[in-house]
């Protein structure tokens, strides 16, 4: 047996054995059997929660050996090598290993949701009914449907592009199962399923990589110490996702602190921690000892590390799905269908300064802010130290833009937003077309491409490779067309909000989230065609942006007076069910919200006017002055500027001519 081999089956022995201690310590593996009442038996028991951890080993293989391919290893060009090609067609199967574990979860939780055997299952239709009627059923066969797709599309894949395509739609895939477990039941449901997704993806590239990495060392194959040093910078920003996203998941299912140390939930939370501890005291190791090593042409001491590291990560995920099946402690919560919606009690009655005062955390978005603010912070430090300059007008603009970010999604904005339709629409107005105008006059592009180094390694891509390669794509080239940012920016507030989506995306946290993500994307699409400083594949010249401008702004206006001359109310299932009694009607707040959209575009029309008005003059200003160095470096002048000169030379000789004469 290889050592690969040994390795893989040392992690799944190690999986499935904490997998059953975090059973029996939680009292899921023998649970007191009720006379009278149906059971599944100890096979479905068992089966569900192995074949769930299956379905997690394989999706994490899978990122793992596509992040390998995509990042990890050097390519030429975009062109992936021949090992990452090995580990595309690998992801292959892993993909297909995770649609099958999947499927089996379904039979398994369908067998379980009703109390009877999987024969007894197989035989009627609740398979068909759990599969496509249930939350976690639904979930899980998009699974296997992604896990199918990634499957099939991994054969074809020969670029770094492709792989890094596959890579996103993986990562994606992790998360319906997971998001509808003890996570939409939640008290804080906001704060837990932006956690537990957090958590998901950070925890899938450090597992997946690492273990892809420790067969990669294992294989004895090429550039080891370059994928290791790579994953070493990603790890430590995974290990700091993953720390954070499992405090706040604990916050959002406990009730105190004592929770951890007196029940089987709390214990195997616990259990879980010092795993993680103990993972981070490796990777500490690995970066100050084997990396070293590595370097040296040592590359054993790196292997079994890694290998040992990749068999405690394989033994974590089994206690983290134990600690899924198992129930978490009971909260005392108010009978108060508002709470049950929202995650919080229904505020009080609107005041401007309930709306400054109330502020929520909204953990994705707070994510997403920090990110921004320190992405950009860290290089306009890189510039400057090295003794270049950047506009402090640019920096100030940024940093506007995310303030006005934090206060539209954490403030009591956020939170009366989702109770009036008319503080919504300025949350919306405030998301899609005033902190896009900051964001895209900040220039982050050009700092990312002026602040990054090239890559050490000739024709391979580094993240500014990856920022040109993606500027240059046929999706930025179509996306960013005038016309096609246009219609995404109109068409989706229609489509929004005189469809069922907007109730459906009020009503789901993640509905909620691609909501507003898509607020201010399209946002940022739209402004940087018009008055973006970053370059692009579609510049307009001035009087086409103008004119863009002005097409789209009456659409605004239509919208809002559609809004005030609606009869019916928008999302009035939503509405109701939260029971406010205090302020207009909801008829009445919609047309609030409607006039809001009719006249909120004034501000942000006169900021791109007079952005558009200063760009344009300091660009015929360098103009003019590249003309005038032109000039002086060949020496010769103007020809109009000379025939000018030459003419009022006549005409004064001329004049003197006649004053002669006199």
């Amino acid at each position: 047996m290889s050592r690969a081999a040994r390795l893989a089956l040392v992690a799944t022995a190690a999986g499935v054995a904490a997998l059953a201690i975090g059973m029996i310590a939680g009292g899921r593996a023998f649970p007191r059997i009720i006379p009278g009442l149906p059971d599944s038996g100890a096979f479905v028991r068992w089966g569900l929660p192995l074949s769930k951890l299956a379905m997690d080993a394989a999706g994490v293989v899978t990122v793992g050996l596509l992040l390998m391919a995509a990042a990890l290893l050097p390519n030429d060009k975009g062109v992936l090598g021949k090992s990452a090609l090995d580990y595309v067609k690998a992801a292959s199967w892993a993909a297909l290993v995770w649609a099958g574990a999947a499927f089996l979860s379904i039979v398994f939780g369908a067998a379980e949701s009703i109390g009877r055997t999987v024969p007894q299952i197989l035989e009627r239709t609740i398979l068909t009914s759990y599969a496509t009627q249930t939350t976690q059923g639904v979930a899980l066969t998009l699974v296997v449907l992604f896990g199918v797709a990634i499957a099939l599309f991994s054969r074809g894949a020969i670029t770094a592009g492709a792989a890094a395509g596959l890579l996103v739609f993986a990562m994606v895939t992790l998360l319906p199962a997971p998001l509808t477990g003890h996570t939409s039941s939640s008290p804080n449901h906001d704060l837990a399923t932006s956690s537990v997704s957090l958590h998901l993806l950070s925890l899938a590239l450090w597992v997946g990589g690492l273990g892809v990495l420790a067969l990669h060392a294992l294989r004895k194959q090429p550039q080891l110490d370059v994928a290791a040093a790579r994953f070493s910078q990603m790890a430590l920003w995974c290990y700091v996702g993953v720390g954070l996203s499992g405090v706040f998941a604990l916050v959002a299912r406990l009730g105190s602190i004592s929770d951890l140390w007196t029940g089987e939930y709390g214990l195997l939370a616990v259990a879980k921690i010092v795993a993680f501890v103990l993972l981070g005291y490796v990777g500490y190791w690995h970066r100050q000892r084997t990396l070293v090593d590595l370097e040296a042409g040592k590359p054993r001491a790196f292997t079994r590390l890694a290998g040992g590291e990749t068999v405690l990560m394989f033994a974590t995920m089994g206690v983290a799905v134990a600690l899924s099946r198992t129930p978490p402690p009971e909260f005392s919560l108010p009978a108060d269908r508002a709470y049950e919606l929202l995650g919080f009690p229904l505020p009080p009655p609107i005041t401007v300064g309930n709306v400054v005062s109330m502020w929520w955390f909204d953990l994705f978005f707070a994510v997403v802010a920090g990110v921004l603010a320190g992405l950009y912070a860290l290089g306009v430090r890189r510039l400057l130290r090295r003794g270049d300059r950047w506009s402090w007008g640019r920096t100030a603009s940024w940093f506007a833009g995310v303030a006005l970010l934090v206060f539209a999604t954490q403030s009591g904005l956020a939170r009366y937003a989702q109770v009036m339709f008319d503080v919504h629409m300025i949350e919306h107005m405030t998301l899609s077309m005033v902190v896009p105008i900051f964001l895209v006059l900040g220039g982050p592009v050009t700092l990312a491409l002026r602040a990054l180094k090239p890559a050490p390694r000739r024709g391979d891509r580094g993240p500014r490779e990856w920022i040109t390669t993606i500027l240059h794509s046929r999706f930025t080239k179509v996306i960013s067309h005038p016309v096609v940012a246009t219609a995404i920016f109109v068409a989706s507030t229609y489509a929004l909000y005189f469809t069922p989506l907007f109730e459906s995306a009020m009503n789901e946290h993640l509905g909620h989230i691609w909501m507003t993500l898509h607020f201010l994307l399209s946002g940022c699409l739209f402004f940087w065609v018009i008055i973006g400083v970053d370059p692009g594949p579609n510049r307009l010249p001035y009087v086409g942006r103008l004119l863009m401008l002005f097409v789209t702004m009456p659409f605004h206006a239509f919208f809002g007076i559609a809004l005030m001359m609606m009869g019916s109310v928008i999302a009035s299932g939503w509405y109701e069910q939260l029971g406010r009694t205090w302020g207009d009607t909801l008829i009445q707040t919609q047309r609030d919200g409607g006039a809001i959209a009719w006249g909120f575009g004034e501000i942000p029309t006169l900021i791109v006017l007079l952005a558009i008005a200063l760009q344009w003059y300091k660009d015929d200003d360098r103009q003019a002055r590249r003309a005038d160095r032109k000039a002086d470096r060949s020496g010769a002048g103007d020809p109009e500027l000379d025939s000018y000169n030459a003419y009022l030379a006549r005409l004064n000789r001329a004049d003197k001519g006649a004053g002669k004469g006199e």
